[in-house]
């Protein structure tokens, strides 16, 4: 059990930030038992092949993540800025890790050290840079061509996350996050095996941090000046899946496109990824979005530098009924 010290206080200084390396390093975990994340099995039979060959999952970063419920470097992690997450600027931090910290977070880290982590721990510039590049391949070959996707589930996330603080209070927000996680008096506690990370006191807020790779579980980081708290996001069920295809019956009324684009909002997504999802162009889904806006049937929000659209009440009575 790991207690976050977070009194009225401390939860005025909570919030939630995205990151490609808490994916990154989930993801590297998903791999190694894919068969424990069966959820994410169709993306790891995919992308599985293509790391192998190119060495990764056998190399420095594939050596530093251990499988579950092992100790993964906090270093690997750094807390992430915002909303708008850049593996570029994520990296530069990683490598601007200090050497003393991640030769103490390595000596954490129990059993003999692989070939690649010793001699990341004798030359921890020199590690660093190798690492990164190893990341940024992972990115190139694992992630980037579903990133889009994996960013709409997340951006979809903070969506709901911000309207559950906003109906519920901070409480209603931190119990539903994960049944592990409960918010007690004046902390907030993550019952994790095998983790015996001390408590944090209050006074440093946390970042939350929505992630896919993570499900089922969640992940924390007690170290550093601001405590993290990596959770499952709503939607990793479906994130692999073909979207619903619309009932003939409603595409006959509304048109086959804007029904289509309906079926596909099963979640808050942005236009780049419905284009995707349908097969239709931007442009397309843009007027179809205008037309379905202009009847009630869609809404939009901005979400950072995004624009996300969700089906109204109306929207899904419709689906519901054709169907």
């Amino acid at each position: 059990m790991v207690a976050i010290g977070l009194s009225a206080g401390g939860v005025a200084r909570v919030r939630f930030a995205l990151s490609c390396l808490w994916e990154v390093m989930a993801g590297v975990r998903v791999l190694r038992h894919p068969g424990r994340h069966a959820i994410h099995l169709p993306w790891a039979n995919r992308v599985r092949p293509r790391l192998v060959e190119a060495g990764l999952l056998d190399g420095l970063l594939g050596q530093l993540v251990p499988p579950a419920p092992g100790y993964l470097p906090d270093f690997l992690t750094p807390p992430p800025a915002g909303l708008v997450p850049d593996l570029d600027q994520e990296l530069a931090v990683l490598r601007a890790t200090p050497p003393e910290t991640v030769r103490a977070q390595l000596d954490l880290c129990p059993g003999p050290r692989p070939a690649a982590v010793a001699a990341l721990y004798a030359d921890p510039d020199a590690g660093l840079r190798r690492l990164a590049e190893e990341i940024g391949r992972y990115w190139r070959l694992a992630v980037a061509r579903d990133w889009p996707r994996i960013r709409a589930v997340l951006d979809a996330e903070v969506f709901h996350r911000a309207r559950r603080l906003a109906e519920d209070g901070a409480a209603g927000l931190l119990n539903d996050l994960h049944e592990r996680v409960r918010w007690e008096g004046d902390a907030l506690l993550i019952s994790q095996r095998h983790c015996d990370a001390p408590d944090v006191p209050d006074g440093s807020g946390l970042v939350l941090v929505p992630s896919v790779f993570v499900w089922p579980s969640v992940l924390s980081i007690a170290a550093g000046d601001v405590p993290q708290l990596a959770y499952p996001a709503r939607g990793v069920g479906g994130l692999w899946e073909c979207p619903a295809e619309a009932p003939d019956a409603l595409g006959a009324v509304l048109g086959r496109g804007r029904a289509r684009l309906l079926a596909a909002l099963d979640a808050p997504r942005s236009t780049t990824e419905l284009a995707r999802r349908t097969g239709l162009s931007a442009a397309g889904v843009s007027q179809h979005l205008t037309a379905l806006r202009a009847a009630g049937l869609v809404v939009t929000h901005r979400q950072g530098r995004s624009l996300l659209s969700s089906r109204t009440a109306v929207a899904e009575t419709l689906l519901g009924a054709s169907a």
